[in-house]
């Protein structure tokens, strides 16, 4: 399991490849807006990406509870829909004019 720092390393990376810069946050609460400081981000990251900290040690996130999802299906449909190897997107046709081929 990768440590707090590789974590946050990972974590940085991801984000300024989305364009999306943490040090924006507050560095202290901000009971006004509910803001959330960049250590309360951080750490909720981490907890998705590698779980709670239990006795000093994370025991796993979510990201492969989301990788092993597949959709409930029994019938004539459950052979092809159990191909789809990740959830339904919120917004496809925003990721459709993403990935179309211009």
């Amino acid at each position: 399991m990768p440590s707090d720092d590789e974590l946050d390393a990972l974590i940085r990376a991801r984000l300024a490849l989305a364009g999306v810069d943490l040090d924006q946050l507050p560095e202290s609460p901000d009971p006004a807006t509910g803001v959330p400081t960049r250590a309360q981000a951080m750490e909720y990251l981490r907890t998705f990406l590698a779980g709670a900290k239990s006795g000093g040690a994370r025991t796993g996130g979510r990201p492969g509870a989301i990788n092993t999802w597949r959709p409930p299906a029994t019938g004539e449909d459950a052979a092809a829909l159990a191909q789809q190897a990740a959830p339904p997107l919120e917004y496809p046709s925003i990721t459709t004019a993403w990935t179309e081929a211009k």
